[in-house]
């Protein structure tokens, strides 16, 4: 089993409990939308950090792809019985306990106004930024193929909870590498940072404010996964298109035969063509 080979080097995620409301509740019950999501994420990382795929944990687990894909991607919510399938292939729990007691007001005031982001993350008000929610076509080079053009989606949405913007990949190929963090937008350089933390490792993604046509480019930053256990740090410009101005987006590696190659690829020459993010030489003499 997944639990007894890997169960040493995983970290435990919640404390003993159950979900609010669930215990009662037969195995079939749904997770709301935010249930769901934070328990995607927890999924996702575990893929990530044991780099095993989905197949194999659903396998594990003893349930269908199918389900525990549209379940990752938000297409639908996990239910009671599929949360509890998950925890015992990973051997991690999933589910959050109790809430704690609504804290003091005087506490409240002291952790800052609701609806505006941490001090660390550009104390922006949720009005302030809200043209920046939305879904958006992702464009990279591909790592793997020089002449391909990596795509998938990326959504922003406000995380009520942090009081601040989130961001969430989606409709990546290497699916156990899908990435989701924070959203940074600090007034004095006007730029957009999309961040990465997994456990003091970071990934980010410095965006330029959005142009007429609503496309954000930048450069990330990240690493590059080699043969076996080997990482490398890499960077490449990006391009985050708004899914209303993408017209009808295909995902994934997109070779220089497909028919979205050309497109792509002239969006995200912009990147550099239009200085949008520079790219030094290491000069010769």
């Amino acid at each position: 089993m997944l639990r007894t080979a890997l169960c040493g080097s995983v970290r435990i995620c919640a404390e003993e409990g159950a979900l609010v409301g669930l215990s009662t509740h037969p195995a079939d019950h749904e997770l709301s939308e935010e249930q769901s999501h934070a328990v995607a994420g927890m999924v996702r990382e575990e893929l990530a950090r044991r780099r095993i795929s989905r197949q194999f944990l659903a396998d594990q687990a003893k349930i269908s792809l199918s389900t525990l894909e549209k379940a990752l991607s938000g297409r639908r919510p996990f239910t009671l019985a599929t949360l509890i399938r998950l925890e015992e292939a990973l051997g991690v729990k999933l589910r959050h306990p109790e809430p704690k007691p609504a804290a003091p007001a005087a506490l409240v005031r002291l952790a800052g106004p609701v609806g505006v982001a941490p001090d660390g993350l550009g104390s922006y008000s949720r009005p302030a930024v809200s043209w920046i929610e939305g879904a958006y076509l992702t464009l990279r080079p591909s790592f793997g193929d020089r002449r391909a053009i990596y795509a998938y989606r990326t959504e922003i949405r406000w995380d009520e909870a942090g009081s601040h913007l989130a961001f969430h990949e989606a409709e990546r190929v290497d699916a156990a590498f899908t990435q989701h963090g924070t959203v940074s937008v600090p007034h004095q350089s006007g730029h957009i940072y999309l961040v990465t933390n997994t456990h003091g490792q970071y990934r980010m993604a410095v965006l330029g404010r959005p142009t007429i046509t609503g496309e954000m480019h930048g450069i990330l930053t990240t690493l590059q996964a080699g043969p076996g256990s080997q990482l490398t740090p890499v960077a490449a410009p990006i391009v985050l298109v708004p899914m209303a101005a993408a017209g009808a987006p295909e995902f994934g590696r997109i070779a220089a035969d497909h028919a979205c190659h050309a497109r792509y690829r002239d969006i995200l020459r912009r990147t550099v063509e239009e200085s949008f993010a520079r790219f030094l030489p290491v000069m010769v003499e």
